[in-house]
């Protein structure tokens, strides 16, 4: 019958349609799964890192500590003797995994608690004192910031950032650079801004030290210290030791002293060593200042120590006009402003004192409430900063 057949095609495209429907379907389906498989996969091997770290951590936290020992000396089997952190010396043997090259005398290794062998080769002990004097930015200071100055920073040119740039000049000529050189001079003429001008200059590590720090509570704490800023200026090589207030710690010996004093000396003496020791110091350059140069030890002034000294004067007028254009240079300043008239009222001022007056002037427009600085400005901040180092005179008379 007619009726029939259609119906059975009818049936049987529902069914094909069903099944492409049910089928399309499965393999989504399938993906589906197949993908959070892949997802289980990888976080099953991220946990099972995890796991294999955290056992690695809980042995690490099982193994027995190790004693800090320094080695004393190699011996030719191979053998070491060594000083232990607890006192006594022992003969150990080292580890297969350790360079016998690499031990030297003084070097220190870790100890197995056990048998006393040398399993690691630990770095060298650094007093956090000496870690915080190293200054990794180099200073922003260069040498168009400093005026009135040209004699001064050639010397230091010479002295310092020659030797670090351009040793092959020279060994040419056969001579051997300065060892150190000496800043002189009145406070704030510019000796520490110079020495930052020439770490700036040559991109050395600058390590900068104040004569006070050397100074120790404790019997040889001092000569440590300074035995170990030149250790870490060898290390952190080319670089430039700047010693500010020389002359705490170098002042002249004194037949009659306390023990104060005598440390004092002593940290002196270990200064003195490392200034003109037998090993060579390398890209090392060493600079001093001082406001009193008077009352130095010979011992430091001599040459092979301090070759090269340094004085800074007060500026002239020349310089102080230099330095007020250096200090002026942000500021919004008035174009009826005479440098002229300045510098005959600053005469005898040093370059610190230029800064103050700027600075001064600076604080009068703000007060004023006006954008920009006068020459009536210029003239009350002189005026007051001079009146500051009167009153300073009057009370170093009244205290000294």
């Amino acid at each position: 019958m007619p009726g029939s057949t259609d119906a059975k095609e009818d049936g049987g495209v529902e069914d094909s349609s069903y099944s492409q429907s049910y089928a399309r379907h499965l393999e989504r389906r399938l993906r589906a799964l197949e993908t959070e498989k892949q997802i289980l996969h990888a976080e099953c091997s991220r946990l099972e890192k995890e796991t294999q770290t955290l056992r690695t951590e809980l042995e690490k936290l099982r193994q027995s500590p190790l004693i800090t020992a320094t080695i004393v000396e190699m011996l030719e089997d191979g053998r070491a003797i060594v000083k232990s952190s607890t006192g006594p010396n022992f003969v150990v043997h080292v580890s297969s995994s350790i360079s016998s090259e690499k031990l030297q005398s003084g070097t220190r290794v870790a100890l197995n608690q056990r048998s006393f062998a040398v399993t690691q080769e630990l770095p060298p002990s650094r007093d956090p004192l000496i870690r915080a004097m190293e200054i990794e930015e180099k200073p922003q200071v260069s040498y168009v910031d400093i005026g009135g100055l040209e004699e001064q920073l050639r010397e230091i040119q010479e002295t310092v950032e020659y030797p670090l740039l351009k040793p092959e000049l020279f060994e040419q000529i056969g001579i051997e650079p300065p060892r150190g050189v000496l800043l002189t001079g009145p406070p704030g003429t510019g000796k520490t801004l110079s020495a930052r001008a020439v770490a700036h200059q040559t991109n050395a590590t600058f390590i900068r030290v104040i004569g006070s720090e050397l100074v120790q509570k404790f019997i040889g704490e001092g000569a440590r210290l300074v035995r170990e800023i030149f250790m870490l200026a060898k290390e952190k090589s080319p670089a430039i030791v700047f010693i500010d207030e020389l002359d705490a710690v170098g002042s002249q010996r004194l037949d009659i002293a306390t023990s104060g004093d005598r440390e004092v000396q002593r940290t002196l003496m270990q200064l003195l060593s490392e200034l003109d020791g037998f090993e060579s110091r390398g890209q090392v350059a060493i600079l001093g200042a001082t406001n009193r140069p008077d009352i130095l030890d010979p011992a430091l002034l001599r040459p092979g120590r301090f070759d090269r000294i340094i004085d800074f004067p007060k500026p002239d007028e020349k310089g102080r006009k230099e330095i007020f254009k250096i200090h002026t240079r942000p500021l919004t300043v008035d174009s009826d402003v005479d440098y002229n008239q300045l510098v005959s009222a600053t005469r005898g001022t040093t370059g610190a004192d230029l800064k103050a007056i700027v600075t001064e002037a600076g604080m009068f427009a703000i007060r004023a409430e006006r954008g920009y600085v006068t020459q009536t400005d210029f003239r009350m901040a002189i005026e007051k900063v001079r009146n500051r180092g009167r009153a300073n005179e009057i009370k170093s008379h009244m205290y000294g």
